[in-house]
């Protein structure tokens, strides 16, 4: 088992090498479950937001090929100018990505550098540095683990073994991997070049275009609390250096900066002027600063409020590459000077690209041509920023929370980090997939948990940061808000992901936390507080309003002292969980009048500690499961707890998860299946918790949240970076955890959800939709049988019968050792008589037995078929003429095949020995061929006639309709038509060629025995 690692730095440098290492591999003590992969993942977006991009780097000998590096979604990479996007890194250790950059002269070089620079509260993290030799198609990690934070990766413009490392370092612990970092071998070793302290890392780090032996780097004193931030301080500075690393100089008030304490600086050089360096520092008035003798002396350009408005988010410079009094800063817009930096306009309208940018890539051979990365993925322009393209195809969302309906198909909703509120399917039955257009949004700011009313088909809740609860009426459009006061005038503490739930016993009820738990029945006419204060209630942890440093940043995302879970009891009404960030784990078990504190219960609970979710069970009354979130603290250890007796005692289990964890789901019918949602990927247990196993179909992106849908068997995943994913039907999982023997069966056929019948239909407002078109997956139509074969593979045989085990499907399918997963298409496949229904057409609603054969053994399991939700459902009654019309019309359609093969085979037979005939049966030859000929001219609206009403009828529901019925006539007097000209061929003519041979026929000659009336008789 991989020790615990309390912070990363020097002393765990090792330690975290080991968590990284494991994540590759499945945990000890849990054989992982063979063909997992059968099991159907879709990742189904959104991409209409897209998500927090934090690197861009083109290569410049073939601008078609873009890398863009998201802040917790890995790195993805454009071939075609940015029409489509391929993720290339999701089978790394960690998706959070600070800096990507490609070696120019050789750009099979690309280096990507882990974890984002932006460190928000809710910034993800990153594992080290890595490289790519094939431009992409394969990484190896080469150094720099523990570092968490590299903002920066800057390659030599000639040699392709001298790279240097910008690494911030850790956001909310001290770490001795910080500074700057060269290697001079390609990665095989690094030198840290320049460090300041343990709290000190790069806030920026450029290169001088003209001399790759001059370097600024701009360090950054920093410390992210839970309740707290701070920028600024001694280890902040502007750094110079003329060797390349070897040396720095620390430049200061003497050199123009600013006097006092330092915090974030973003710099930038002119490429047209390399002398001409600008720098925007945060200090206590920040300024904006320009030299132009290299750096050896700067003056200020401007100190007016707001040139740094909030530098620890965002503090990057850039310059224009042919004139450099044009010059970029990028903050909660982009914004533009073309006189140095005296003046700036808003290059773009946060309505069509958003804010909160963080990249801008310019084209060294073309300033026109830009790519801005900001917190709502990129947008591409090739007119300097007067006209811009919005990529809608990079899934790049995160969410916070996500919650589910029961609708057919049933919705997603969720929350996103400064992307608002949505709720959009998990399917469609729709031919061009889930569109972006197929998602709602329902609310603004940063969102959090959205919630369906389920005691109402048009409302719904979403929540933006600090508690601001609103309904909307899905109707209409329409957004209320509805966040509750004290009535005593109590100031209410609200987490900026505050907690809010549903009650799976009473639909009428919504709980939201402050300090306290508050409830609504109404809608939020009404409110009442059902709890004291459930938090520590530390005044020394009460100073989110100083938050900031330097820079105020009193924003609400260090509110603290907060509830930040509530979970109601599935089972009991009156039992009531809820967490708060200052380590309470708060039980109720009468609606409210008493609560009870169970941390001092739980041994090894985290002091203080983040409750990031609580799991009431599904099955046990007393059990719950808490995730405790220590990333905060610097602690990467993973913290889960299970109480059996609402808490009374508690059990830790997942020690051997290696990775920090954010959320936790019970199946809700097998109490041994359980998942987790980790910083680094999917992990379950098959054995109630003793033992854990990395989901390897799902990259190691975060998981923010997890909710198996009770009715369908889906599990649905909210990540923090790659949008929402869904693995369909997990009841094999669900089946291997009651009941292991059945891995070491032949053959075994697991519970099969529900299924229904329905049309698909043409893609709203698309005919076409080229290749810059987001479209998530849907769900295979029909029934998803999953399939478990031991050794060896096989072919199986699959039999479906009705409810009176009369056959109506048969077929084969090849099983591999392991999961299996085989859709049945809901059509008839040689049906018996008596089961109403025809060949090819789809079955009738009901429940239907599937058995799987494979060698001798044998499996069955049912199906539930259930009729369209949208339209009545089919009249079995009038669904019988229908079948007995399409029978008699697949017969009619099946005698002009049989005429039309008997007639194409006389012709090939007789065609390939014509050339060789003489005499008489030359004679009878020619006249067989003038007489097909003849026959196939009269005979070809006879078989158009035949075929058309069967396609008609096996389209249609409930009784013939008289259309139906005219074609019905139509293709009877055709049949006739038909039966007696093939008839007139075969015993005419072809029987006269055929006495004519004798016992010379030719090969494939048919058979000539007349067709019969209305059927065939061979």
């Amino acid at each position: 088992m991989p020790a615990a690692c309390p912070r990363p730095n020097l002393r765990t440098f090792a330690c975290l090498t080991t968590l990284a290492l494991a994540l590759a591999a499945p945990l000890v003590g849990q054989a992982p479950v063979q063909g997992i992969e059968a099991l159907t993942v879709r990742n189904i977006g959104p991409a209409g937001m897209s998500g927090r991009v934090s690197a861009v780097d083109v290569v410049l000998s073939d601008p078609s090929i873009i890398f863009v590096g998201s802040a917790t979604g890995g790195v993805f990479r454009s071939r075609d100018g940015g029409v489509s996007w391929e993720p290339i890194f999701d089978d790394q250790p960690a998706l959070g990505i600070g800096a990507v950059a490609v070696f120019q002269p050789d750009p099979s070089i690309v280096w990507v550098g882990g974890g984002e620079g932006n460190p928000r509260n809710s910034a993800g993290v990153g594992d080290g540095i890595f490289r790519s030799r094939d431009g992409g198609d394969s990484w190896e990690r080469v150094g720099l683990e523990g570092s968490e934070r590299i903002h920066r990766v800057i390659t030599h413009p000639t040699d392709p073994d001298i790279v240097w490392a910008g690494v911030m370092g850790p956001a909310w612990s001290d770490g001795e991997i910080r500074g700057v970092y060269k290697t001079v071998d390609g990665g095989d070793s690094w030198e840290r070049v320049l460090y300041v302290d343990e709290s000190t890392g790069v806030g920026d780090l450029v290169i001088d275009p003209s001399n790759p032996d001059r370097l600024f780097a701009a360090m950054w004193d920093y410390r992210r609390y839970p309740d707290f931030f701070h920028s600024g301080g001694p280890g902040s500075g502007l750094h110079l250096t003329e060797d390349g690393g070897a040396t720095w100089s620390r430049l200061g008030p003497d050199e123009g900066l600013p006097e006092g304490e330092l915090g974030r600086m973003g710099l930038a050089i002119s490429p047209s002027d390399p002398w001409i360096v600008y720098a925007l520092v945060e200090a206590t008035r920040s300024e904006l600063l320009r030299s132009d003798d290299g750096g050896r002396t700067f003056t200020t350009v401007s100190d007016r409020p707001g040139i740094a408005p909030r530098p620890f988010y965002y503090a990057d410079l850039r310059v224009d590459p042919a004139d450099p009094d044009r010059i970029y800063s990028l903050h909660s817009s982009a914004q533009v000077s073309t006189d140095g930096g005296e003046t700036f306009r808003t290059m773009v309208s946060s309505s069509i690209l958003h804010g909160d940018v963080h990249e801008l890539w310019i084209d060294p051979t073309d300033g026109r041509h830009m790519i801005m990365g900001n917190d709502g993925g990129i947008g591409i322009s090739w007119d300097g920023g007067d006209n811009w393209r919005f990529v809608e195809n990079l899934t790049l969302a995160q969410f916070y929370h996500i919650s589910l309906d029961d609708r057919v198909p049933f919705n997603v909703y969720g929350g996103l980090q400064d992307n608002g509120s949505w709720f959009g399917p998990t399917d469609v039955w729709e031919n061009k997939g889930i569109l972006n257009a197929h998602w709602t949004r329902v609310g603004g700011g940063d969102g959090f948990s959205v919630f369906d009313d389920a005691s109402s088909d048009r409302w719904g809740y979403s929540m933006s940061q600090g508690g601001n609860l609103q309904t909307f009426d899905r109707l209409t459009g329409q957004r209320r808000g509805i966040r509750p006061a004290h009535p005593d005038g109590v100031d209410l503490r609200f987490n900026w992901n505050a907690a809010l739930s549903t009650d799976p016993l009473d639909p009428s009820a919504l709980y939201l936390g402050s300090q306290f738990v508050h409830r609504t029945r109404d809608r939020g006419a009404s409110w009442e507080i059902i709890s004291p204060d459930l938090t520590t209630d530390d005044p020394a942890k009460q100073r989110w309003g100083e938050s900031g440093g330097l820079t105020t940043d009193a924003t609400g995302a260090e509110t603290h002292t907060t509830l930040i879970d509530i979970s109601p009891s599935p089972l009991v009404d009156g039992v009531i969980w809820a967490g708060s960030d200052d380590g309470n784990v708060q039980v109720t078990r009468d609606d409210g009048d008493t609560w009870t504190n169970t941390v001092p219960a739980m041994t090894g609970a985290p002091e203080t500690g983040w409750v990031a979710d609580i799991e009431p069970s599904h099955h046990e009354p007393g059990r719950a499961w808490v995730v405790f979130d220590e990333h905060r603290r610097g602690d990467w250890t993973p913290y889960l707890f299970r109480t059996d007796d609402f808490g009374a005692t508690w059990r830790r289990m997942g020690d051997d998860i290696p990775a920090f964890l954010l959320a936790v789901e019970e199946d809700p019918h097998e109490p041994n299946l359980v998942f987790v949602g980790t910083e680094f990927g999917l992990y379950m247990t098959l054995n109630g918790g003793t033992d854990w196993q990395r989901v390897p179909t799902i990259p190691a992106v975060p998981i923010r949240d997890l909710e198996l849908h009770e009715r369908d068997g889906d599990l649905v995943l909210g990540t923090h970076g790659r949008g929402v994913w869904v693995i369909d039907g997990v009841h094999a999982l669900r089946g291997l955890a009651a009941r292991p023997e059945l891995a070491d069966e032949p053959v075994h056929l697991f519970e099969t959800g529900p299924t229904w019948l329905h049309n698909t239909a043409e893609a709203i407002g698309y005919r076409s939709t080229g290749m810059a078109m987001w479209q998530g997956a849907t769900r295979d139509y029909g029934a998803l049988l999953t399939i478990h074969r031991g050794a060896p593979s096989a072919e199986a045989t699959i039999r479906v019968e009705d409810g009176m085990g009369l056959q109506v499907a048969e077929w084969t399918a090849a099983l591999e050792p392991g999961l299996n997963r085989v859709v049945w298409d809901l059509e008839a496949n040689d049906p018996a008589e008596g089961t109403d229904l025809a060949d090819g057409m789809e079955v009738w609603p009901g429940r239907y037995t599937v058995t799987v054969d494979v060698e001798g053994a044998r499996s069955s399991g049912t199906v539930e078929v259930h009729p369209d939700p949208r339209v009545p459902a089919p009249d079995r009654m009038a669904g019988r003429e229908r079948v007995q019309a399409l029978r008699e019309a697949s017969a009619q359609s099946d005698l002009a095949l049989e005429a039309m093969r008997r007639v194409r085979l006389l012709r090939q037979s007789v065609s390939q020995v014509m050339d060789e005939l003489s005499g008489d049966r030359a004679d009878r030859a020619e006249a067989l061929l003038a007489a097909i000929e003849g026959y196939q001219e009269q005979s070809a609206g006879d078989a158009a006639a035949l075929r058309a009403p069967a396609s008609r009828l096996r389209s249609g529901t409930g009784p013939v309709e008289p259309h139906e019925r005219m074609l019905m006539e139509r293709a009877a007097t055709a049949v006739e038509a038909l039966r007696s000209a093939t008839d007139a061929l075969l015993t005419g003519p072809a029987t006269d060629f055929a006495a004519a041979m004798g016992d010379d026929l030719p090969d494939g000659f048919p058979e000539l025995t007349p067709l019969g009336a209305g059927g065939m008789t061979p």
